[in-house]
């Protein structure tokens, strides 16, 4: 067990520092999320399922759910069809 829990934690430190290292704001998010989930499991292995559960729905859930509609609404995350257009107005344009 202790191994295992040596493992997680470090992914837990992994985890961390490439989020903060990061460029991409849709690969922050994505990395943020796992590090909730494995926040989860070593609370589980530290016999405490309420901290648990908790970590997983607001961590993981709710505020990765947040921080996604926020990059919808600020136009970071956009469809392919969208770049597309904007490349061949530029192109247009020059």
């Amino acid at each position: 067990m202790s191994v295992f829990m040596n493992i997680l934690l470090g992914f837990l430190v992994v985890c961390a520092v490439s989020v903060s290292l990061s460029k991409n704001l849709l690969n922050s998010i994505l990395i943020y999320m796992s590090y909730s989930l494995v926040m989860s499991i070593i609370w589980l292995l530290l016999e405490s399922p309420d901290l648990a559960i908790t970590e997983a729905a607001v961590g993981a859930g709710v505020t990765s759910l947040l921080f996604f509609v926020t990059l919808k609404k600020i136009r970071a995350i956009v469809k392919s069809d969208e770049k597309k257009e904007e490349k061949t107005d530029e192109q247009e344009a020059s």
